[in-house]
């Protein structure tokens, strides 16, 4: 049998495995890649992007932000064919995967196709080529992503029953959608869904809040501009009994049946672990089978590291990029370390040290995150104003069209420092940039009021939103944990 040692193995294709193969490759190191599927990029590629390309698509054929401008009709006619609707997101799984390669053999990464299982804490066997082979590497990273969770009572073979991945095979749009789970994957599809004008797209979620994670005034809003679009919600719900056949038909919790003609679950998913063999290298998982990682992303085996989907967390590609470096940083070192803020562990780790990580959410309209929610700052007793523009208040959003549209800043008390920023609205995922160099910098209220933005643009959405923090602070309308708290503006 074959064998080659490295600087480094890297199991996974996916961002975080791509990332921190070409960092390590970057600075000297000798790098294998180990990829079992056909195409590079894990699930970001293969599902994640193209479902952006499906929203994008939607959008575009229904006229969705153009319906109410200069009394144009841009309703969509139904006569787009799921095989062209479907065009662009093959595309762009094409072009990331021809991306992806040609960036690991730029930075002379060797990509061994094949399936990686641990013969020991400093061996990998890659199985499923012409002949096994043996990799061995003083610093092991695993970055095998996640799949989504397929509860077992739900007939996952049926017709019409799909996952957030086999949704991207559809044959035919459904005239009803029926979607179990109300996290960032079922909000973003019913959203989509929706706009291409299904009859019917009902969403099952078994909390009382959709993006229960979120500030608790954009998940409200979510939810009643979903309902706008006409998404029909069953809270504190959950489904119960699917049968397949002859006809699809939910049993749910609360005795109510539904009969869609298709099923989205979209209740979570699970690390790529089960193959690997981690007992022949002694690496443990928690109770709910993923790796364990410490703040440096070592396993408790200290030579392995894991990053991305496959440690948990909200499995965001920029995530897993981050997170690879700051691995291949300490694994190294590779020209400075850095630990990534982490906002659970309190406002202590938020001096502006090193990246903030944000969230996207492509439904409709896009929100973005970043930092704390408001919630979160009451439950630690932070002394807190908020600040809130529109983008109906804002020149840019009105040519948009937006009016669903909000950033919402929340500055810690006395410091005044940027601690949370929440974007709902029109290109949310780039508006939220200004806020996160902010505040991975410092900055105060003032940092937005003293700085001139380009007018008309959704960035000066920002200096208009601290006005309204100060002008809080200079009424008393703030949240102090001594004082009686006033209820929130939203419900």
């Amino acid at each position: 049998m074959k064998r080659a040692t490295y600087d480094l193995i890297v199991i996974g294709s996916g961002p975080a495995g791509e990332k921190g193969a070409a960092k390590a490759a970057y600075f000297g190191k000798k790098v294998a890649l180990v990829e079992q599927a056909p195409n590079y990029g894990g699930a970001v590629a293969n599902t994640g992007v193209p479902t952006k390309a499906m929203r994008e698509t939607a959008l575009y054929v229904s006229g969705f932000y153009k319906r109410d401008l200069h009394g144009l009709n841009l309703a969509y006619d139904g006569t787009l064919t799921i095989d062209r609707f479907m065009h662009r997101g093959r595309t762009l799984r094409q072009a990331l995967d021809q991306w992806i390669g040609a960036n690991l053999e730029r930075h002379h990464v060797d990509v061994h196709h094949g399936r990686a299982v641990f013969v020991d804490a400093y061996t990998v066997r890659v199985e499923g080529e012409t002949e096994p082979k043996l990799l061995e590497a003083g610093v092991i990273l695993i970055a095998t992503g996640s799949t989504p969770h397929r509860p077992p009572m739900i007939p996952f073979t049926g017709p019409g029953v799909y996952d957030s991945d086999t949704i991207q095979h559809l044959e035919r749009l459904p005239r009803s959608l029926a979607i179990a789970g109300g996290g960032t994957v079922g909000c973003e599809y019913a959203c989509l869904f929706k706009v291409l004008g299904l009859d019917e797209v009902r969403v099952i979620h078994s909390g009382e809040r959709v993006l229960p994670f979120a500030d608790h005034e954009i998940s409200t809003m979510l939810r009643e501009g979903m309902e706008s679009l006409g998404v029909e919600f069953h809270m504190a719900d959950r489904v119960e009994q699917v049968d397949a056949t002859p006809a699809l038909a939910l049993q749910l919790r609360s005795g109510k049946r539904l009969e869609p003609e298709a099923l989205l679950v979209a209740v979570g998913r699970r690390s790529n672990v089960a193959a690997l063999k981690l007992e022949n290298a002694g690496v443990r998982l928690d109770e709910q089978g993923q790796l364990l990682v410490n703040e440096h992303f070592q396993t408790n085996v200290p030579h392995i590291y894991a990053a991305g989907d496959v440690i948990g967390g909200h499995a965001l590609a920029s995530t897993a990029m981050a997170e690879a470096r700051a691995a291949m940083d300490h694994a190294f070192p590779l020209g400075g370390q850095f630990r990534l803020n982490d906002v659970t562990a309190g406002l202590e780790s938020m001096s502006g040290g090193g990246p903030f990580l944000p969230i996207g959410i492509w439904t409709i309209p896009e929100i973005s995150m970043v930092g704390e929610t408001e919630q979160g700052l009451r439950a630690k007793g932070v002394a807190h104003t908020v600040g809130r523009w529109r983008y109906d208040d804002n020149p840019r959003g009105m040519l948009l069209a937006e009016g669903a549209g909000l950033l919402k800043l929340l500055f810690s008390l006395p410091d005044e420092k940027l601690r949370g920023v929440h974007v709902m609205g029109d290109n949310a995922c780039e508006v939220i940039a200004v806020g996160l160099v902010a505040m991975t910098l410092g900055a105060t209220c003032s940092t937005f009021i003293d700085t001139c933005f380009n007018y008309p643009s959704l960035s000066d959405l920002y200096k208009y939103a601290a006005y309204d923090a100060m002008g809080r602070v200079d009424r008393g309308d703030v949240y102090r944990p001594w004082a009686p708290a006033r209820p929130p503006r939203y419900h």
